[in-house]
């Protein structure tokens, strides 16, 4: 499978599916079984998937800071009107 065709595939998972197949590929990356190529195209499959949901977490978590900063101005707000 090339790069091209993994690419597409990655970016349609979820955290979650993309967090198995990172915890897959590193089992079979320590197995030692993993041939030269094979080892290049997972450490390459297992960068772009960690990339994935590093930037899944990045959006929840700009997501939930977004929200305790909505909920301070209300709270703020709440205690001007008071």
């Amino acid at each position: 499978m090339t790069d091209e065709q993994q690419q597409p595939a990655s970016e349609a998972l979820s955290y979650e599916q993309a967090s198995a197949r990172v915890e897959q590929i590193i089992r079979r990356l320590d197995s030692g079984e993993a041939s030269l190529d094979e080892t290049l195209a997972l450490v390459k499959e297992g960068k772009s998937l960690i990339e994935l949901c590093a930037d899944e977490l990045g959006a929840v978590g700009a997501a939930l800071e977004e929200l305790r900063l909505d909920e301070l101005v209300s709270r703020l707000e709440n205690e001007a009107s008071t």
